[in-house]
């Protein structure tokens, strides 16, 4: 968590409206572009585009390395590696989403590409609420903390998963009952006419779906970035690089999530490495009175920037390392 000494971002408003301009107008263009012509996307395709994206989010690095300062491109970088990481999770998730509704592979791009539109509106929606609560409460620290050590434990007794279904929240329940629905889809459209009657495709609730799961996946990711930087800026530009570029990985690297298989655990060592960076952020800005009578405990050690970047490329390593390893050593953990 930066310290006092931390360089603010001190951003006129036209940067962040053309930093979400040019963000909005990418994302129309891809929308438009795979609803006039669906097909599932070559692996020549999905990696041109993937490396674009990828070179884009580290170039916006080293430029915020050269304008802004070492301490806050390496805020944004650890920022957007756990973003990126976290989102591969959300992938299998997605690989459920798509088995669930059979969605043909010629609308999977689609699909996802709108599901991460609306992704991307919501997280922006809880990004702006997460700057508020930290400018407003220096206590949320302690909240934020102790959230993501509780979903690191949940993460970890989970271990490798076998679950192979997914399960609809109550949102996607209720919408499911609201909407009268037909059984097969119609191209890209949302809704279409069955004698006489407006009724949603599958492909509504299947956007749905990858939309309303991503935002239970940032009740996890917005605390953890907001761990390891308070710019809201470096917190958007991080969340847009990282999910643009996810409809890209999910064909890129659909068998090869199979074989992440400490994917969890990983994650989970991760989310637990923030959370208690952001207790000892708390104790160090306390001001609970119930705590050290209100006063700070400057004692307490923070975790610099630096540190924080190292331990998760070295977390992320070692977790994708030993993944493969198992795997090549006992491939039926593949095939189970």
């Amino acid at each position: 968590m930066p310290t006092a000494t931390t360089p603010d971002l001190d951003l006129a408003p036209w940067v962040w409206w053309v930093t979400i301009g040019v963000a909005a107008a990418i994302l129309l263009f891809d929308v438009v572009m795979i609803a006039r012509r669906p097909h599932r996307p070559s692996t020549r395709e999905v990696s041109v585009a993937l490396a674009v994206y990828v070179g884009a989010a580290v170039l916006f690095g080293l430029g915020m390395w050269v304008f802004a300062g070492g301490q806050l491109a390496g805020e944004y970088f650890a920022g957007w590696l756990t973003e990126y990481s976290l989102s591969v999770d959300n992938l299998f998730i997605f690989l459920l989403i798509m088995a669930k509704f059979a969605v043909p592979e010629k609308l999977q791009q689609f699909a996802l590409m709108v599901g991460i539109v609306i992704a991307i509106i919501l997280r922006g929606i809880f990004i702006a609420v997460g700057a508020a609560a930290i400018n407003n409460f220096s206590w949320v620290f302690y909240i934020f903390g102790a959230f993501l050590i509780y979903t690191a434990v949940k993460l970890a007794k989970e271990g490798e998963s076998d679950d192979d279904e997914f399960e609809e929240n109550r949102f996607m329940k209720f919408m499911e009952k609201r909407f009268p629905a037909t059984k097969e889809y119609d191209g890209t459209k949302l809704f279409s006419k069955e004698t006489g009657k407006r009724l949603a495709t599958p492909l509504f609730f299947v956007i749905l779906a990858l939309g309303t799961t991503d935002l239970l996946f940032a009740l996890d990711s917005i605390p953890a970035i907001y761990g390891l930087t308070r710019e809201p800026y470096i917190v958007l530009v991080a969340n847009l690089f990282a999910l643009m570029g996810l409809r890209q990985l999910y064909f890129l690297i659909g068998g090869l999530l199979k074989k992440l298989i400490y994917l969890s655990v990983g994650l989970a060592v991760l989310l637990a490495f923030i959370g208690v960076k952001l207790l000892l952020h708390a104790l160090h800005e306390n001001t609970l009175p119930f705590i050290n009578g209100g006063k700070k405990l400057e004692s307490i050690p923070e975790i610099p920037i630096a540190v924080s970047l190292g331990a998760i490329v070295v977390i992320l390593g070692v977790t994708t390392i030993a993944s493969l390893w198992r795997t090549r050593r006992h491939p039926e953990l593949i095939d189970d």
